[in-house]
């Protein structure tokens, strides 16, 4: 099984790429998946809306169509999302968007983590599961996982960390990839029983 790890923020060497690095280091290390694919990003490197894309533009196909491979790949998600003014990132809403209809994310389990340098982080976690899965069909969770005052954890020295919040957060984490994990087998059987017709209705209601 290979899981896709997707760190939310745009913004270069963010605490939201740490978290996103620990987890797929988490991953491999307990071994809760076979493989895992990362993608960052950092400097928002998608397009916004282009009429192309969906058109089968023949040079949009030919720039996202190692993307989109990646993500055809991967059974199972953990997106990791910042708080910025209460919301979730511009370009990871964006991104999500842009993998609407192709049945990249389609019936494919995903974890929310989301973090904040203070008590925040709740927001991204309402707006991801409201409004984030509708044509692309990824399945949240019901579990995700919170990391408050995150510049007290999974530091690289560890006295830079809070020891009774990195031992809490850890525990939860390996709980929440675990699961995830297990997921991901069992979503293997929903989409190869044929039964997601994507092509027919491409759209979520």
């Amino acid at each position: 099984m290979k899981i896709g790890i997707i760190s939310g923020s745009h913004r270069q060497n963010s605490e939201s790429e740490k978290i996103a690095r620990h987890v797929e280091q988490a991953l491999l290390a307990q071994a809760y998946c076979d493989e895992t694919w990362f993608y960052s990003l950092a400097g928002n490197p998608l397009p916004l809306w282009e009429e192309g894309i969906w058109s089968d533009d023949p040079d949009w196909s030919q720039r996202l169509a190692p993307l989109s491979e990646a993500l055809h790949g991967c059974d199972a998600f953990v997106i990791v999302s910042p708080e910025w003014h209460g919301m979730a990132p511009a370009g990871l809403k964006n991104f999500l968007l842009m993998w609407a209809s192709g049945g990249e994310l389609a019936h494919k389990p995903a974890l929310i983590v989301t973090v904040s340098v203070a008590d925040g982080g709740s927001y991204p976690v309402a707006e991801l599961r409201m409004s984030s899965y509708k044509n692309n069909r990824i399945c949240y969770l019901p579990e995700h996982l919170i990391i408050r005052y995150v510049d007290t954890v999974f530091n690289a020295d560890p006295a830079k960390n809070n020891a009774q919040a990195q031992a809490y957060f850890e525990k939860r984490l390996a709980y929440c990839l675990e699961l995830l994990g297990e997921y991901g087998k069992a979503f293997t059987q929903i989409r190869a029983s044929g039964k997601a017709a994507l092509d027919e209705y491409t759209s979520g209601m």
